[in-house]
């Protein structure tokens, strides 16, 4: 709910032109915003520079003088944090560009409609006080310490830990699964760096992306005329590796031929280039991983059973990300400040809503899938933080399509469909967020305070039809009261505080 006595946000609107001045001024003065007004780039800087910097600024692109993509600039330069919206008369695809690539939150075009600019400025000034609620973010892990990538406090990752460490002090064949993304590569590379190994190679080989005919040159080697094209003598993996660490990748994978010959090594420390037929020793720890139910692949003879039992000394079992929940804030922070180290991104925190999104998350591709969706949300932010509006649309979830029509697509604007997905997923977050930490703070009542913030960010995107979202509550309240009573109308009715009669009315209207 808002504080009456708050101060009202304060806007700065850039404009060469008397008339959009005054006009722009009205639209937004009559929302009760504090509005001042520049009639240049220049007087525009140097009102930001005097400060203290207005909430948000309305900045025309074309003026005499400086320009505004101009102007743009050297405000950030000012203060990086600085809310702006473009003002432009030409859309061009180049304007876009420009806009956004310089930090713009977003351009509007002219002339105004009302209604559109409100909204801008509505969704501008929510963005500008998360930022404020983002300023004590203080990162969960330094990545410094975690060198190898492999990060997590939970107990499913401290048991992995521990297999580690007991297998580097020796040469034992290791074995990890796990789902695709949990980080089997990185357990790999962890073992081979604390081990006596670590002075020599450590070469890893995706067995699921090398063709079935190549596997075994690219594993061995060849020799010169072994084979069309191969008009020099190669090493293969394993000679390139000799007294450092294979990592065979998805060995699931591999064709029962290729692991004849893997069994081998294991057995003697003895390969042979295709082609050839010199015996070569070689010294190579073997790391082995897989996605897939090895068991089950010896059981229906796709994977040679004396092959497993050789790989399978150590195992090491990679949880899904959803079983370790505890780790995506120290998995978020790692991957924004390696972005930073990357100058990649500048992004270094994360909104409490936002990350309450984040935590929420199943994460079906593991930590793969929240690399990449930190990556592209980094990219987008338009702000030093991730916001819930930066993430993207699959982690945030379906929205409230269902709410608001009963079915997907089912006669709903897709502008109001947007806006009650935002909302779902910003109230879901919030009222999360919230409510832990004020039950945990002063017993209250969760369930309350989450219905609450729910409908005020209902209310604040949908209150353009109020009309639909009343309609839609209701239906979906009356829906969920006749499952409940397992179809009885009456029960349904009392439940609800209504008459039967006055239940079957909305049901038929």
């Amino acid at each position: 709910m808002s504080d009456p006595a708050a101060k009202p946000p304060t806007i700065l609107v850039i404009d060469d032109d008397n008339e959009i001045r005054y006009s722009l001024s009205r639209v937004l003065t009559s929302r009760k915003y504090l509005v001042t007004e520049a009639a240049s780039g220049e007087q525009g800087i140097a009102m930001v520079k005097k400060g203290p910097a207005p909430d948000l600024i309305f900045l025309d692109v074309r003026m005499g003088g400086m320009g505004g993509i101009e102007a743009l600039q050297h405000i950030r330069s000012v203060n990086p944090k600085q809310l702006v919206v473009l003002m432009t008369a030409f859309g061009t695809a180049q304007t876009a560009i420009e806009a956004m690539k310089y930090g713009a939150f977003d351009y509007v075009m002219k002339p105004f409609d009302p209604a559109k600019v409100l909204s801008l400025t509505e969704n501008a000034l929510k963005t500008h006080a998360d930022m404020r609620a983002v300023g004590d973010y203080k990162p969960t892990i330094n990545a410094d310490d975690y060198r190898e990538g492999v990060v997590g406090s939970s107990p499913a990752m401290q048991e992995v830990f521990k297999v580690i460490g007991q297998v580097t002090a020796s040469d034992v064949t290791v074995m990890i699964t796990g789902e695709s993304g949990t980080g089997k590569e990185l357990v790999a590379r962890s073992i081979w760096k604390h081990s006596h190994r670590a002075t020599k190679a450590f070469i890893a080989v995706n067995c699921a992306a090398i063709p079935d005919n190549l596997i075994e040159s690219e594993l061995f080697g060849h020799e010169k005329g072994s084979f069309t094209g191969a008009t020099v003598q190669r090493l293969g993996k394993f000679e390139l590796c000799d007294r450092g660490t294979i990592f065979l990748d998805e060995i699931g994978d591999m064709a029962l031929a290729t692991q004849t010959k893997i069994l081998r090594v294991l057995q003697q420390g003895e390969i042979q280039r295709v082609g050839g037929t010199e015996t070569i020793r070689v010294d190579v720890r073997i790391i082995a991983a897989t996605n897939k139910d090895l068991e089950e692949m010896v059981r229906t003879k796709t994977f040679r059973e004396d092959l497993y039992y050789r790989l399978n000394v150590v195992r090491i079992r990679m949880p899904p990300l959803r079983d370790r929940g505890d780790d995506v804030p120290q998995l978020v922070d790692f991957c924004l400040q390696n972005l930073v180290k990357q100058k990649k991104s500048r992004v270094t925190k994360v909104s409490p809503e936002a990350m309450a999104v984040l935590t929420r998350h199943k994460w079906p591709g593991n930590v793969r899938e929240l690399e990449n969706a930190i990556y592209r949300s980094a990219v987008i932010a338009q702000t030093d933080a991730i916001l819930v509006k930066d993430l993207p649309a699959d982690i945030c979830g379906p929205g409230l399509v269902e709410l608001i029509t009963g079915t997907p697509g089912g006669g709903a604007s897709e502008a109001l469909i947007d806006a009650a997905r935002s909302a779902l997923a910003e109230s879901m977050a919030v009222a999360a967020a919230r409510a832990s930490a004020l039950s945990l703070t002063s017993g209250a009542n969760p369930p309350i305070l989450t219905l609450e913030i729910a409908f005020d960010f209902l209310y604040a995107s949908l209150s353009n039809d109020g009309e639909l979202m009343q309609r839609s509550i209701e239906r979906e309240l009356a829906r969920r009261a006749l499952v409940a009573s397992g179809g009885d109308a009456s029960a349904a009715a009392k439940h609800l505080g209504l008459t039967k009669a006055a239940l079957e009315k909305r049901l038929k209207d």
